[in-house]
């Protein structure tokens, strides 16, 4: 469980963390831990980080149930590591239903995230890491360009006003493929999605658009971080 994760990933997880200064001596961040292979990974990459760094800083994962999660084997994951765990149930999938909510993914990642970054202001947390990948930040950007007109995804480090709480993406220039690779070689206890929207939401179209355009332009994400680097002040990936 202790393995580090391989040089090649350290690197562009460090090169963000760098880049956009997320971590400062003395944070206490909180990882939104799905069980998903990217939070798993994110998790597993900053407690390395924690024992390596001469940066000081501590580590506490939490996870927002959805009915039918079973989150026993975070439990003893984070149990392993010695990493405080906590977890809120929320029937969020219940009130997607109720509402007949036409973005489910949306409505679903922006309850969550409300709900740990509240979670983490209550409990002293400055920093609230997640886990989104280069290929989340290209679907988002299509995803914005498509259907909103807008050049746009969402930022490496941001402040969420109204909690006080600086959300970091350490995994931001890390591709899902390098992700999947290093879960299987480290054995990471990586659950499934009791989620009923999992594969027929529109980001899933975006996704399957977007591998169909990587065959033909390969260093697609290379041209897709070059444009968010280059947007107007208030949305560039600029340091």
């Amino acid at each position: 469980m202790n393995a580090q994760i391989n040089h090649s990933l350290r690197r562009k997880i460090g090169r963000a963390i760098s880049r956009w200064q997320m971590i400062s001596g003395g944070d206490r961040i909180l990882v939104g831990l799905s069980g998903g292979k990217d939070s798993l990974i994110l998790l597993h990459a900053l407690h390395d980080l924690q024992h390596r760094s001469p940066v000081k800083f501590s580590v506490s994962a939490l996870t927002v149930k959805l009915s039918g999660l079973d989150t026993s084997p975070l439990e003893d994951y984070c149990g392993s590591l010695g990493i405080p765990y906590t977890v809120i149930a929320q029937d969020i999938i219940g009130i997607i239903n109720a509402r007949q909510e036409k973005s489910p993914c949306s409505f679903c990642a922006n309850m969550r995230r409300g709900i740990i970054s509240s979670w983490a202001s209550h409990n002293g947390y400055n920093k609230l890491a997640l886990g989104h990948t280069l290929d989340d930040a290209a679907e988002t950007f299509f995803m914005n360009l498509l259907h909103a007109g807008r050049a746009k995804s969402f930022q490496p480090k941001v402040l969420m006003t109204r909690t006080g709480v600086t959300v970091i993406r350490p995994l931001v220039l890390a591709t899902e493929s390098a992700i999947v690779d290093e879960v299987k070689r480290l054995s990471l206890p990586v659950i499934s999605s009791p989620c009923p929207f999992a594969g027929h939401t529109e980001r899933q179209r975006i996704r399957d658009y977007i591998a169909g355009l990587r065959k033909d332009i390969p260093d697609l994400y290379a041209k897709i971080l070059h444009a968010l680097e280059n947007l107007s002040d208030s949305e560039s990936w600029q340091s």
